[in-house]
């Protein structure tokens, strides 16, 4: 169907009769992306979304081809295959900053009012899923069960740390200041390192991984991974096959590893930690992203305006 609008749309574009008329794949593979590598962090996601959605798609497309109508289709497109609306909204960030780098550098000229960002599809209320103590303890005697011999410490640190896979996954052994019980991480999401306070279980849990790793006659010198492959000798790729073999084990199929961070947010919660603790805690760069967990302070807050009533309740009597 994307086809039929590269035929029939009419090109109102202002377009500048010496601007080079690259195909997306020409500009993604020989601009974009060199950019990205020298830019980004995580390049390789932009790799992988260009590859796997956009490069057969609209790759052939010139720049300038890329109006609305084209890509309006290729969002529905991927709504009728069943992508979820928050994976298709990565997709749609990705075209909107080439087309707004395009733009920038001068090989998209003049302005059309057929070519301008696409707009995000509506996610709804964002779903969180929080573990309950029965789900926690199947969870982790189903990891302690599991043939891999680092997910049980892996999962029990995210939930004692609140921690990113990833943080976890790439943890060396010289981010770790037992005397201090501090966990840096030298780069976080946010692209800045982080410290993360361990409790007494977590430092077990970081005691138990150095024997499991002499057992396994794995390097635990400074610059060496804490959660080291005994296949690769280097950083899990990802636990995520070990990971669901375990969750289903434990009928708990619709868990994901980053709802353990949510879950450790709750108990804190629960437990009467405040947001900005909370926030502190998790690592978030703004209070927006810890309000999520706002409403799971209802019965702490009935509780906080019991002090205001017991004092005036006595009083003007």
């Amino acid at each position: 169907m994307l086809s039929f609008f590269r035929h029939t749309q009419t090109n109102d574009l202002q377009r500048s009769s010496t601007a080079p008329l690259l195909t997306l794949n020409a500009f993604f593979d020989e601009h974009y992306f060199p950019h990205a590598k020298a830019t980004k962090r995580l390049s390789y996601h932009d790799w992988s979304i260009y590859n796997t959605h956009l490069r057969e798609q609209l790759g052939s497309y010139r720049l300038d081809e890329l109006t609305n109508p084209v890509l309006d289709v290729w969002v529905r497109e991927q709504v009728v295959k069943g992508y979820k609306r928050s994976t298709i909204n990565k997709h749609i960030h990705l075209v909107n900053r080439m087309l707004n780098l395009a733009r920038h550098w001068g090989h998209i000229t003049g302005y059309s009012k057929q070519q301008q960002n696409i707009k995000k599809l509506a996610t709804g209320d964002y779903t969180q899923r929080f573990l309950s103590e029965a789900e926690i303890d199947r969870l982790l005697k189903a990891c302690r069960a599991n043939s891999n011999p680092f997910l049980y410490l892996f999962v029990q640190l995210l939930l004692l740390t609140g921690a990113r896979k990833g943080e976890a996954r790439l943890m060396r052994w010289r981010d770790i200041d037992l005397a201090k019980r501090i966990w840096t991480v030298p780069r976080s999401k946010n692209g800045r390192s982080r410290r993360i306070v361990l409790s007494s279980a977590a430092l077990k849990v970081i005691d138990d991984a150095r024997s499991k790793a002499t057992f396994l006659d794995l390097p635990t010198k400074p610059e060496c991974y804490v959660f080291t492959n005994p296949q690769t000798r280097t950083a899990y790729h990802s636990f995520y096959a070990a990971w669901f073999v375990a969750r289903d084990r434990a009928d708990l199929s619709d868990v994901r590893i980053h709802d353990l961070r949510h879950t450790y947010a709750s108990m804190l919660i629960n437990k009467g930690v405040s947001l900005y603790e909370v926030q502190t805690l998790l690592g978030h760069s703004s209070m927006q992203m810890t309000q999520r967990y706002a409403h799971l302070e209802p019965n702490l807050l009935h509780q906080r305006t019991e002090i205001v009533s017991d004092t005036i309740s006595g009083l003007g009597i």
